[in-house]
Formats: C-alpha cells, structure tokens, sequence
C-alpha cells in the first residue's frame, strides 16, 4: 500500500510539474493570428525611430562632391601696381586672411586668388566681390585643367557678391542653387575651394549660425559655419547635404580655425537680374539706422508696443529727414504691410527701385501718423577705421555707477577720435570692465548724446541724468560710435555692484 501510494504520490506531483512549466513557458496561451503583427517595445520603436532618421539624414559627401567639383573653378585676379588695390574684408578681429599676401615693392603687380562656382551652361560665375575688386585680368582655372580669361559682368560691394562669365563654345557644368531660407542650424554643409591653392579642397562641417552680422547690420545675413575654410576659399560654395549651393564663402575669424561665413545663396539669386543687366545693384533707401524693441527699451522709453523698427538716427539730407522722420520714431508699416522689426523694414525697402513712393506708418510719442517719402539710392557701403587704438583722454570725471567715466567735448577730443562737426555731447574716456556701461557695448570714444530723451551737452548734464540713477533702473543713451559713423540707442541697465 505504502509503495502504490508513493508511485501515485510522484506520478501526480510530475504531472502537474509539467502543467505549470507549460503555463509558465507560454505553451498554453492562444497563439496570435498569422496575420497579426507583434508591436514592439516603447523603447524599441525609439531606437528604430533613432536608426531611420540617422540613415535618412547622413549624406553621402561623397556623392556630392563629386556631382559638384567640375563646376567649382579656381580664379586667379591680377592687376598692375598703378591700379587701384583690391579692398581686403575687415572682421570684427582682424582681416579677412583669404586673399594670397601682396609684394612689398609698389612696382610689383598684384595678384589675388579664390574661388568660383558656375551657376548655367552659359559660363556665368558667382564669387566674391573682393576677390576680383581691382582687377585688370582675371583667369579662370576649371577642374578639368582648361584655362579661361573670364569678364566682370557686375558687382556688389555692399553684400560681397560678383558675377563673372567665360566662355568657350560648349556648355558648363553647373551647379544648382538651393534655398538658403529654409537652412537650419545643426545641418550638415560642404565646403569646395582652392585653400593655399590647394585645388578643389573638400571640407564638412555643420551650420553654427544663421543671420551673423558683420559688416552692415543693415544688410548681413551671413550663415556661419565650422566646415573649414582657409585662403584662397574666397567666393567657393557653400553646399547642403542635397547637393545644392546655399552660400558663398566670404570671410573667417582671424581668431579661429573653424568659424567661418557665407553670404546666403537667396541674396545672391534676388540681385543677379541686376547684375547681369546694368553689372551694379541699386537699392531703395530712406536714410534711417534701426534697431529693434527689446523689453528694457521699451520699458525705458514707454513704448506700447516691441513691434516695429525703432528710428535711431536719421541722415540729413535724406528722405527721410525731408519727410519728417525723427529719432524714437516706431515704425510699423510701409504702404499699409506690417512690419515686426527691423529687418523686414530693410529688405522692404531695399527691395524697392529708388524713385519709388513709400507710405511710412509710424508711432511717435504713443500717435499713430504717416509720412510718404520718395526712396532715393542707397549709397556704397563705406567701413571706417576703428579708432578704438587712440591714446587715452583725460576724464575730467569720475565713474559711475554706470561704469563711465566722462568728459566734455572740445576741440581736441573731436580731433582725437574724427569726430563730426557740429556733434554735441560728451566724450567716453573711460569704461570700466563688467560694468553696466560695458555690458551695453559702449567703448572709450563714444559720444553720449541723450539720456532718456534728455540731451547731453556737457559734463553737468550728464552728470544730472544719472546721479539718481538705482538698482533696476534702465537708461537709454543715445551714443555717437566713430567706428561705425553711426547714432546708436543703448540701453543700460544699473546691477547697484
């Protein structure tokens, strides 16, 4: 009995063993309709989601460099020592290092090198301005090792962009223009060039900024990246991961191996029916420098609104000045169109043929009104020399607690920094380091005009507009900048160190 019961004993503890791993192994659920299709994990569907896009976007450099190469040329600009010196890019920190160093004897001709790309079959280059600025004979090298003399059909100083055209019965390879309106930071960029006339040199980098002012705040957009760029890539492509051109190099950091510019592919296609028919640009101009509303202006000034383009000074003479436009004039439409800030103002109206009526809607002093004026040309850009080197002047005042030290202006100090006739104010001759003032980017030689709408005319003035000065408080200082020639608003905000 006892045995029987003992075989029984084990025969049922086996059997349901063998159920409960059937159960635990999954055996005994109902299996899923072959049809059907099992769902991943949530971190599984990110993963694939990840690997997708990284195939996606990863471009074969490869591909496109060498779909783009033979229309990438190198051109070498030459001009006699009597002729007029090509004029060299000049950076916040230095030159502009992609022109090849010039002879020391004044007898001796000169030479330039950079870089071009073919734009159609026809022979029609895009490069920079300064590449050929000067130029008595230009000579285009292409891949394929022909050399071609080449012409200067039109130039534009002011955005750095040339055309020129050769020719040689057959048709060209071209490269396409993309849409540099539609480039985002963090993408993948080409740049093809001639650097140290190392020809058709291919380097990859990414776009680190868009809209990078330079020269002209008016008018620069450049698109910085860190894909290397040295001498001789002047006027070479700036291509996306599609193969198509979205810039033109122009400049790099004398400071730096990896920070480099390109002027936008959109600025050069809106003006070249304008090089190719008459070889200049003309532009629409109303004779005011602007600036946008930022939240301590429009606090410190008591403006209703941040939208619009905020009139910092108005050139005489202009028609601006002939209509009526002042400074702390809020602009806020042109012909009834809106606009947000200062850079679609300049684009609206340099889009413009001088000659041409324009309705201005402003806000002054909390009044809506508008003026109409007739746009006339814009001038040439024209770079000062900065005089941030001149010797120290005496302040007959001590700082601040906005950090400045300054003096009347007299004869002497209008000398000292070139400064205009007839200018009224007093003169920076001291700013101290991480003070409110040198937060603001006001510098030794800047004239001080007016303090909260307040003029400025001597030492007592300024001293009276500040004195009350406390922490939290913003003043806005209306500054005379030599380097720039230009009449800024800046608003200074006291920390109370």
């Amino acid at each position: 009995m006892t045995r029987r019961f003992l075989a029984v004993t084990v025969a049922l503890t086996a059997t349901v063993a063998f159920f409960v791993g059937l159960v635990v192994a999954g055996t005994m659920m109902p299996a899923p309709a072959a049809s059907a299709v099992a769902a991943p994990a949530p971190a599984a569907r990110v993963v694939e989601r990840a690997a997708a896009a990284v195939s996606v976007a990863t471009p074969s450099f490869a591909d496109v460099a060498e779909r783009l190469n033979p229309a990438v040329v190198n051109i070498d600009a030459a001009s006699r020592a009597s002729a007029r010196p090509r004029r060299r890019m000049l950076l916040p920190d230095g030159f502009d290092p992609f022109e090849r160093p010039q002879p020391r004897e004044p007898e001796a001709p000169r030479r330039g090198a950079g870089t071009g790309f073919i734009i159609d079959g026809d022979g029609f280059i895009l490069t920079n301005h300064h590449v050929i600025d000067g130029a008595e004979r230009i000579v285009v090298r292409l891949g394929d090792g022909r050399q071609l003399r080449a012409e200067a059909v039109g130039t534009d100083p002011d955005t750095d962009i040339a055309l020129i055209k050769i020719d040689d019965g057959r048709p060209f390879p071209f490269a396409p223009l993309g849409d540099s309106d539609t480039l985002r930071v963090g993408e993948w960029v080409l740049a093809i060039g001639n650097p140290l006339a190392y020809e058709h040199t291919v380097t990859v980098g990414v776009v680190s900024f868009i809209g990078r002012k330079l020269f002209d705040s008016s008018l620069d957009r450049y698109i910085q990246t860190d894909a290397a760029i040295n001498f001789g890539n002047s006027g070479g492509p700036l291509i996306n991961a599609r193969g198509e051109v979205i810039g033109i190099n122009a400049a790099i950091s004398s400071r730096a191996a990896n920070i480099g510019f390109a002027v936008p592919i959109n600025q050069a296609r809106a003006i070249l029916p304008q090089l190719r028919a008459k070889g200049r640009v003309s532009r629409g101009y109303i004779g005011v420098t602007l600036r946008d509303v930022d939240p301590d202006l429009q606090r410190s000034l008591r403006l209703s609104t941040a939208v619009g383009a905020l009139v910092q000074d108005v050139t005489p003479g202009s028609p601006a000045a002939r209509a009526g436009v002042r400074t702390y004039d809020l602009i806020v439409g042109v012909d009834g169109r809106p606009i947000p800030g200062n850079e679609a103002l300049i684009q609206t109206i340099a889009a413009r043929e001088p000659g041409s009526v324009a309705t201005l809607q402003l806000l002054r002093d909390g009044r809506a009104l508008s003026v109409t004026l007739k746009l006339t040309e814009r001038p040439t850009r024209e770079r000062r020399t900065s005089v941030t080197d001149a010797p120290p002047v005496p302040s007959s005042q001590p700082g601040s607690s906005l950090g400045l030290s300054v003096r009347d202006l007299d004869a002497e100090a209008a000398a000292r920094y070139r400064l205009p006739e007839g200018l009224r104010g007093v003169v920076v001759a001291r700013v101290e380091p991480m003070s409110p003032a040198f937060d603001a980017a006001i510098e030794r030689g800047h004239v001080v005009l007016e303090i909260n709408r307040q003029r400025v005319q001597n030492v007592d003035d300024y001293r009276r507009l500040t004195t009350g000065a406390r922490a939290g408080d913003i003043l806005t200082m209306y500054v005379y900048k030599p380097e720039l020639d230009q009449r800024t608003l800046e608003t200074v905000k006291i920390d109370g160190r």
